[in-house]
């Protein structure tokens, strides 16, 4: 159905993509893997056409769709061929309803307006949103945002889809939701599917194939021959070649059956007496850091307009502990985020820091006290070039020439200080963003959705830095929708739904109690197993 031909994109003299020959066919799903920067949103853009028309660079070779070349078709007239849905689907919206936004595709194509109206049907049937019809986009979860913009193409009755990081922003039961809509698309009505992710444990027991980019070029095969070597893999894979099982699993059921049949070499007795006495010393830890808690919250509520959005929230964050705000899109984590650095009005309740409430604060005041990186980290860099934003940091906190460069080493060295951050990976771009905030040497550190568009090493490196920050006497609160990072990193779990704290508690007991939040790897192994690193260490003790 698609087919590469001895692709190549190069940008100004740099290779991107070198002779690239690839295909899938009716039907399948194509999983595209690789690092941070490998080139996977170039592939997908050779695809849909932006590159070289919106990105600038050089393209090579040839590409087919149902034999037929498109490799000079412009992205409007490959609109009726290939569907594509970006990160974040809100951004591509452009009428205010769902009925209107998954018509609006076919208007351009200049479709009759009775089969529009029998395609708006069919797809709100089959993608089940058939009550969300008349719903305002803007109101609309991230889970229910994703169907809407697959709808939207899927009128147009195109042969492939291409989707980029399509369940970053959802959380657990919304990804697994979305996956399985594009699954019955793949086999219901025979879509090709490629399909770019950097959390391979949600999309692996989906996918027919992964096209693995590497330095430019591209491997494609079986997820199982294909994982068993890659740098990049996810939970399940790594434990399954810690304990040498063969063939790999890929999915949960498969490697619960193989853990079944494989003694982990482990005294159970002794490592539940382990188990306790750290419980009991953590818990010992936790309420000794309580009394030097950071900033406090006390019966927070926050209402948009007549909405509640937040009610009667409670929450310590102490120096020297990394916590992580988990629960579904909209239950009011990022605004919680912003009212605790100040930012968003309450309705009723009290934040209080050592230095004071910060929304009562100066802005430098309040950088100072509780730095807060956005969801887009791009979204605080808005100068020409890396070395600018860092000496635009020094300035703005009058601090010491250099500060805010050297913390930037200490995350990601070797950026060049003259490229432009919009030029950068996603992990180098939150780097720096980081380190600007990190200038002001705030007391406590607010993170939402920072391991968006990171790749493995670049989640573990991240989740490193951030209990190295909290070792130094930080206070760090991460809003986060990845289970398996906030099961490396956290000390703390605190669980929001429709704006109410429903679950708080040591990361161990929070997470193994939820089927949603659980890691892999206690779903394979059950409690009190969270990451394959414990169990590596367990092993090599025993």
């Amino acid at each position: 159905m698609i087919e590469f031909r001895d692709v190549s994109v190069t940008f100004d003299g740099n290779p991107a993509l070198t002779g690239v020959d690839l295909s899938l066919a009716e039907g399948e799903l194509g999983l595209v893997a690789g690092r941070t920067g490998a080139g996977k949103s170039t592939l997908l853009g050779v695809v849909t056409g932006a590159v070289p028309r919106f990105t600038g660079g050089e393209l090579r070779g040839d590409l087919l769709v149902d034999g037929v070349s498109v490799i000079e078709l412009p992205p409007r007239e490959r609109a009726h061929l290939i569907g594509a849905v970006a990160q974040d689907p809100a951004a591509g919206f452009v009428t205010d309803s769902v009925e209107e936004e998954l018509a609006y595709g076919m208007e351009q194509l200049g479709l009759t307006q009775a089969t529009m109206r029998r395609r708006v049907e069919e797809t709100l049937d089959l993608l089940g949103i058939a009550d969300l019809r008349h719903r305002e986009l803007r109101t609309l979860s991230g889970g229910e945002q994703q169907r809407v913009a697959i709808g939207s193409v899927l009128t147009m009755h195109p042969q492939v889809l291409v989707l980029d990081e399509p369940t970053s922003a959802l959380d657990p039961t919304a990804a697994e939701d979305v996956l399985a809509t594009l699954s019955r698309l793949v086999h219901d009505l025979g879509l090709t599917v490629l399909l770019a992710e950097h959390r391979l444990e949600r999309v692996i027991p989906f996918a027919d194939r992964i096209c693995l980019v590497a330095d430019g070029r591209v491997r494609i095969g079986e997820p199982a021959a294909m994982l068993a070597d890659a740098p990049i893999a996810p939970p399940i894979v790594e434990l399954g070649r810690a304990l040498g099982w063969s063939p790999l699993p890929l999915t949960v059921r498969d490697a619960r059956r193989l853990a079944r049949q494989t003694p982990l070499g482990v005294d159970k007795a002794q490592l539940g007496a382990d188990r306790a006495r750290l419980g009991a010393d953590r818990a010992q830890l936790g309420a000794d850091k309580a009394q030097l808690g950071v900033v406090v919250a006390r019966g927070v509520s926050v209402a948009h307009g007549t909405r509640t959005v937040l009610s009667d929230v409670d929450l310590t964050l102490a120096a020297g502990e990394v916590t992580a705000l988990m629960g579904r899109n909209g239950s009011g984590k990022s605004t919680l985020l912003w009212t605790l650095q100040g930012g968003r009005a309450r309705r009723s309740g009290t934040v209080s820091t050592p230095a004071g409430d910060p929304a009562r604060m100066a802005t430098a005041e309040r950088r100072r006290t509780v730095a807060l990186v956005p969801q887009t980290a791009a979204d605080l860099l808005y100068l020409e070039t890396v070395a600018a934003e860092c000496e635009a940091a020094d300035e703005g906190n009058d601090t010491s020439a250099g500060r805010c460069r050297s913390i930037l080493d200490s995350l990601v060295p070797g950026i060049p200080g003259d490229r432009h951050p919009r030029d950068l990976s996603e992990g180098q771009r939150l780097a720096l963003a980081l380190a600007v905030v990190l200038t002001s040497d705030p007391d406590a550190l607010l993170l939402d959705e920072p391991t968006r568009g990171l790749d493995y090493p670049g989640k573990r490196a991240l989740g490193s830095h951030l209990s190295r920050l909290a070792a130094d006497g930080l206070a760090v609160l991460v809003a986060s929708h990845d289970v398996e990072f906030v099961a490396q990193v956290a000390d703390r779990v605190l669980v929001l739904a429709d704006g109410e704290v429903v679950s708080a508690g040591p990361v161990r007991d929070v997470v193994a109690e939820s089927p949603s939040f659980a890691p892999q790897v206690t779903k394979i192994l059950g409690p009190p197993w969270l990451t394959v690193d414990e169990v590596v260490a367990a092993r090599e003790r025993a």
